[in-house]
């Protein structure tokens, strides 16, 4: 399952109701951007009924070890501070692939009144994401069938088509976004393009905060331009020190303990599809389920797509994300003991980003493209471009203090990564949220997002342990 996004519990609840560049890059490069870095962004209106926001596009180069080479430009959104302003701060709702500007369209509220009315709430689509020369590979056809293919080989004959599909995949997005594209998504320069970003909005430092993905975007930022940090809250961490393999490893874990999680909260409501409430006989049922779909589709009445293994498994572990979905699930695993998976697969749909006209948004290409340049030893043998792997402790030697949040039961980015990554870094405050779900931050009133709030507009980092378990 790959790294989460904040927008998957939107999707899902819808069924239910200037100065240079500093870091690796050569200095006779660094020299060469000062254009990136004083260029000046024109807002207009986002269009009809998008009213509250405004866009505008910034340039930057597609190398930046050739700034004088190709340039691209990335999209970006904002809501306008309704206050006394301080800033902007600049929000990353995870992927990798997931798109800021629908982000905050659906997430209007993703940062409370109080924060909002000091900053102007800026999001953005990374390169290669979106809006931002969004890479390509597969026609919606191919994606429906791609998303519907046997991630679990039972047969010779099963695995030699998993590969032909990864081979495909690769071939497809060579030819429809190109070498020169694929190489040059990858974190490292998405983090450089929020510097430039920074500067262009005007502030002298940089105001972020990330959910999931975005703490790697800004854990990598932090490591590039530590003194150029004002405040910056990384929530559903990711551990920078970890390859790809031990991250799956990680969510894997995580996953378990969240659907442990679910099947006791479920065994408490009335509309509870498991006859024998026990663990064990809930484990054993899902089993069953998945077999069962492995075997021979599920009925589907929404359209002509197969119900299978795979989007079974997709749908069950999306509605994991948050507490939220839980209801829906139960209701999608009543009908699905049942034989029918149309609600799976439409849970499946929002998770993958498939549109209700069938097209798809490109949020799995672009995962796909940035995490194979960010950990090329990751499952990537057929990937046309060689990527540089990424993988490291961040320092962020020279910071204000990084505030980490992390979840107890969180299943895609699981509480150690947090403990981690606040470890690692020079300036790092751990906040724990003792819940279930993916991540704790959600614009609300609890105690811990009162600490991140007062941190945001005054800089002063929350002591850990200041919320006690009655106040979250």
């Amino acid at each position: 399952m790959r790294r989460s996004i904040k927008i998957i519990s939107s999707a899902i609840a819808g069924l239910i109701a200037a100065t240079g560049l500093t870091g690796t890059a050569p200095a006779a490069a660094a020299d060469k951007l000062g254009g990136y870095y004083g260029q000046r962004l024109t807002w207009t209106s986002c269009g009809k009924g998008f009213e509250a926001f405004e866009c505008t596009k910034l340039k930057v180069p597609l190398d930046y070890t050739n700034p004088s080479g190709k340039q691209i430009k990335i999209t970006m959104i904002r809501l306008p501070a309704t206050g006394k302003k301080i800033g902007s701060i600049v929000l990353n709702f995870g992927g990798p692939g997931g798109s800021g500007v629908d982000g905050l369209i659906l997430n209007k509220s993703a940062v409370s009144a109080s924060v909002r009315a000091r900053f102007d709430v800026v999001s953005f689509d990374p390169r290669g994401v979106g809006r931002s020369s969004p890479v390509r590979c597969l026609s919606p056809l191919d994606l429906d069938a791609f998303h519907s293919a046997d991630r679990t080989p039972d047969s010779k004959a099963e695995l030699k088509q998993l590969k032909g599909w990864a081979k495909r995949f690769a071939k497809g997005c060579e030819t429809h976004s190109g070498k020169q594209l694929l190489k040059h998504v990858g974190t490292g320069e998405a983090a450089r393009d929020m510097d430039v970003m920074r500067a262009a909005l005007g502030d002298r430092r940089l105001t972020y905060f990330g959910w999931s993905y975005g703490t790697y975007l800004g854990a990598r930022y932090a490591d590039l331009f530590p003194m150029r940090i004002r405040a910056m809250v990384l929530d559903g961490a990711e551990d920078p020190n970890q390859t790809g393999e031990e991250f799956v490893r990680a969510q894997v874990a995580g996953f378990q303990v969240a659907r442990e999680s679910f099947l006791r909260d479920c065994f408490k409501a009335k509309d509870c599809p498991f006859k024998k409430q026990t663990l064990t006989a809930a484990r054993k049922r899902l089993d069953a389920l998945l077999s069962r779909a492995d075997r021979a589709p599920l009925r589907n009445t929404h359209d002509g797509r197969q119900v299978t293994e795979t989007v079974v498994r997709t749908a069950v572990d999306a509605a994991l994300y948050s507490k939220n979905n839980w209801p829906v699930l139960r209701q999608a695993l009543t009908a699905a003991f049942k034989g029918d998976g149309t609600l799976m697969l439409r849970i499946a749909d929002g998770y993958n980003g498939r549109l209700p006209n069938g097209l798809y948004t490109n949020m799995l290409e672009a995962h796909r493209a940035i995490s194979c340049v960010d950990h090329p030893e990751s499952a990537c043998p057929y990937w046309p471009v060689r990527g540089t792997r990424f993988t490291k402790k961040v320092r962020a030697k020279g910071s204000p203090p990084i505030v980490v949040v992390g979840t107890t039961r969180d299943p895609a980015t699981p509480y150690q990564l947090a403990r981690r990554l606040a470890a690692q870094l020079s300036n790092g405050v751990l906040l724990t949220n003792d819940a279930d779900g993916h991540l704790a931050y959600a614009g609300g009133a609890s105690c811990l997002e009162r600490q991140v709030d007062h941190y945001l507009i005054t800089t002063r980092a929350p002591r850990p342990g200041a919320c006690s378990a009655a106040q979250t």
